[in-house]
């Protein structure tokens, strides 16, 4: 009786799994993620070079294919969303692997200069409470 009840509790969840369908992402929400790994990588204090390295060599590797996605995407187009819209509007920060390459930079130095932060900025910064 037992097994009955497993296997028709097992068949139901079977069922409702397959009526909500597979979770998409598009193409932007795919290369976002994973210029936020990237960035992660880039900024994280825990790391060691080797690790750092490994982590951006991969990220960057995923974000030259994300970013020709992206800018091969025709459904991308006809939509007016915000998301969408600061996307283009931001191209050195949005496609950041090629923005750097295109201005021959390090990924660190473009991305520090795009948000606005300097090496003298940097350097009078203070560590304390806020």
């Amino acid at each position: 009786m037992k097994m009955k009840w497993i296997s028709i509790l097992m068949v139901a969840w079977v069922l409702c799994g397959a009526a909500l369908g597979p979770a998409q992402a598009d193409t932007l929400e795919n290369m976002e993620r994973e210029r936020a790994i990237l960035l992660d990588a880039l900024l994280s204090p825990g790391l060691t070079v080797a690790e750092r390295e490994g982590r951006i060599t991969i990220s960057k590797t995923r974000l030259i294919d994300l970013e020709r996605m992206v800018l091969r995407d025709k459904s991308l187009m006809g939509r007016n969303t915000p998301t969408v819209r600061a996307a283009f509007e931001s191209y050195d920060l949005t496609f950041l692997v090629h923005a750097t390459a295109e201005k021959n930079l390090a990924l660190i130095d473009h991305w520090l200069h795009e948000v606005g932060v300097s090496t003298p900025a940097l350097m009078n910064a203070r560590i304390g409470r806020r």
